[in-house]
């Protein structure tokens, strides 16, 4: 019976998981070897760091000043010259009105060196707003209009493409003598523009793209040789234009030194 009980413990225990031993040393030592170098970085910030003292700022200054953006950021000025979130300032200075771009840097031993870049107003979005060169609303208010840029507008999701589309208009009519001053997008998604002679061009809803290209390739050049006689340019035609004379004027009018393919244009698609 001894003989038998002894086999049975031997063979519990032989099924008995042993667990492993841990070496608390093995874990505990990087632990401790990353605390120590992380207050070494402490200890070495507290006895290097400093208040910063001076603040630099440079740019163009024709719509921010140098001031405002000091004002922006004195609640950042408190953490010192190296604890400073230069990140978060940067952030800060771009959320102002007119700064398109903002760099941030440390100069030793302390002082803070900003420089910004401002929008630039590349067109006015219904009535109030100002878009930049990339076509994003940057002032959705703004107090002062410049009368000298075109006037786009649309729905506010759709700014850009509106922007894209007017610059490429605009381009290909430069070379032609004719240019852009209004661009409109309707709610239903209709797309008108205003020359600068103030001939107005309706392009429609729909082949948005082809009829800008038959206004391109065709009716621009006869816009330039009879600006003076032409209301308006209706391009909403499944095959052609109509094209609206203002008063007095009319196709048969024309000048006959203006050309055979100006005359059959108009009485081919009016």
């Amino acid at each position: 019976m001894a003989r038998k009980q002894a086999k049975r413990r031997k063979v519990r225990k032989e099924r008995q998981i042993r667990m492993p031993r841990i070496r608390w040393g093995r874990v505990l030592a990087p632990v401790f070897a990353m605390a120590l170098v992380v207050a070494v970085y402490e200890l070495a910030l507290l006895a290097l760091d400093r208040e910063i003292r001076s603040i630099e700022v440079s740019g163009p200054f024709e719509r921010v000043s140098a001031m405002q953006i000091e004002a922006a950021l004195s609640h950042e000025l408190d953490a010192g010259f190296l604890k400073a979130d230069l990140g978060g300032m940067r952030d800060t200075i771009r959320s102002l009105e007119w700064i398109d771009d903002a760099r941030v840097a440390r100069r030793w031993p302390d002082r803070i060196a900003i420089s910004v870049t401002e929008q630039t107003a590349a067109a006015v979005w219904d009535e109030r707003g100002l878009l930049n060169v990339r076509g994003e609303l940057f002032v959705a208010d703004a107090r002062h209009v410049p009368a000298e840029l075109p006037r786009l507008s649309g729905p506010d999701a759709k700014s850009t493409d509106v922007a894209e589309r007017y610059i490429r208009i605009r381009e290909q009519l430069i070379p032609l003598g004719l240019d852009v001053t209004e661009l409109l997008l309707s709610d239903r998604g209709a797309w008108t523009l205003t020359l600068a002679n103030g001939i107005e061009v309706r392009l429609g809803r729909r082949d948005v793209d082809a009829r800008t290209d038959v206004f391109l390739d065709v009716v621009a050049n006869l816009i330039t040789a009879n600006a003076k006689r032409i209301d308006y340019v209706d391009l909403r035609y499944s095959n052609g234009f109509s094209i609206g004379w203002k008063a007095g004027n009319s196709p048969l009018e024309l000048d006959a030194d203006e050309g055979d393919d100006a005359m059959l244009a108009a009485r081919g698609y009016n």
